[in-house]
């Protein structure tokens, strides 16, 4: 799934570490990133920060409950 305007990084990675199964971030080269990982987060968000805002990256919850909550994270934001 796309996800588009984080505004809000803290509450994005605590929605993250309350998904029960992977989540993981697809780089522009095709690789996949483990969210659920801290080293991972702050690698990953240091090569997408852009003036405090994610414009957009694609994420993978591979459990359907954890989808749900990125869905309800994007549209409460």
């Amino acid at each position: 799934m796309k996800v588009k305007n984080i505004t809000n990084i803290d509450e994005f990675f605590n929605t993250i570490d309350e998904c029960k199964g992977r989540v993981e971030l697809v780089t522009g080269e095709g690789d996949r990133l483990n969210l659920k990982s801290k080293l991972s987060q702050y690698v990953s968000m240091a090569n997408i920060f852009s003036g405090g805002e994610i414009p957009e990256l694609e994420v993978i919850a591979y459990e359907p409950e954890d989808t749900e909550k990125l869905i309800k994270f994007m549209m409460e934001s």
